[in-house]
């Protein structure tokens, strides 16, 4: 890795790592803007003036907003998430099996989408500007401006409700077998990938039919090389870069997607708990969960943001 590589990925670094502190203030200040008040939210509406100041003074809201946010900030840092007093347990603790579920859907959904995706794209770089390649670019297209929550709705109709085939309510976990595991996990990682599959696939296609209109193609054509040994051996590796980035993209819709997907099938994930913890007003819950999805966000951005600068060949010649 030569010099200008490395500032680049370390400016990506600290424009990360500072993004993620300017998120953090966001999220600190929204969640405390919210109208109504947490302590009375806490104890209902007929708890007593004295009960609802005294639970102030415990959960720290009497204090000044940037003497809040600082402890909260340096709580987090050093992995303290605070207390769940809907749910009366460390928000740690309670997020710890909800973390498992979401991180098993993000996982069975990537391992399904990311080598369709490349298929779909890289073959439609091949047979670009022909028959096969305008009919998968209609039918990405499509898929792409289709919505999760119709996806998931029209799959519990058919699969669910008529061929019975799967249930309309996902438990997660891993299940006591690879039955259970389908059919808890088949319905929710079927409409994440319509979207992310179809968006990956059209991003593959267009850096691979990049590479496949370079002059160094048209010399390997002149050599008689076959369409599909130049394209794996020659233009591939030249496409990784962007190959990766794509992937890194559309793999962070997940953490917007999964949000919808997990509270249409009632899946036991991160995002249903923070759905209950919104309504719930339960503030410390709400906050760990939002930085918790920023985070995995920010991080698939920056490893795009990264897969680029590494695999881009004129950064590469440069000393």
């Amino acid at each position: 890795m030569n010099n200008v590589i490395l500032s680049l990925v370390i400016r990506r670094l600290l424009s990360a790592l500072l993004t993620l502190f300017l998120v953090s203030i966001v999220v600190f200040t929204i969640t405390n803007i919210l109208p109504g008040d947490a302590a009375q939210q806490i104890l209902g509406q007929f708890a007593m003036p004295e009960q609802v100041a005294a639970l102030r003074t415990q959960l720290g809201l009497d204090q000044p907003a940037t003497t809040r946010y600082l402890h909260w900030l340096i709580n987090l840092l050093c992995g303290d998430l605070g207390q769940s007093f809907a749910n009366n347990m460390p928000v740690t603790e309670l997020m710890e099996g909800r973390l498992q579920n979401t991180l098993m859907l993000a996982a069975a959904t990537s391992v399904v989408s990311v080598p369709i995706a490349l298929t779909l794209g890289i073959t439609a770089a091949i047979y670009r500007n022909g028959k096969l390649d305008k009919l998968l670019n209609t039918i990405t297209l499509a898929l792409v401006a289709v919505p999760e929550f119709l996806v998931a709705t029209i799959a519990v109709l058919i699969f669910a409700v008529r061929l019975h085939w799967f249930s309309a309510i996902s438990y997660g976990g891993s299940g006591d077998g690879i039955l259970d595991f389908l059919r808890s996990y088949t319905l929710p990682v079927m409409t994440l990938c319509f979207v992310i599959t179809a968006q990956m696939a059209r991003m593959t296609r267009a850096a691979m039919a990049d590479e496949l209109n370079t002059s160094y193609v048209e010399m390997a054509y002149l050599k008689g090389l076959s369409t599909l040994r130049i394209a794996i051996f020659h233009a591939l590796p030249n496409a990784i870069g962007p190959i990766a980035n794509a992937v890194a993209l559309s793999l962070s819709y997940l953490f917007g997607g999964v949000v919808i997907v997990e509270a249409i099938f009632n899946f036991p994930g991160i995002a249903g708990l923070m759905v209950d913890a919104v309504t719930n007003r339960d503030i410390a819950l709400v906050q760990a969960c939002t930085m918790l999805f920023c985070t995995g966000y920010l991080a698939l951005i920056l490893i795009a943001d990264i897969s680029a600068i590494i695999f881009n060949p004129r950064l590469r010649k440069k000393a």
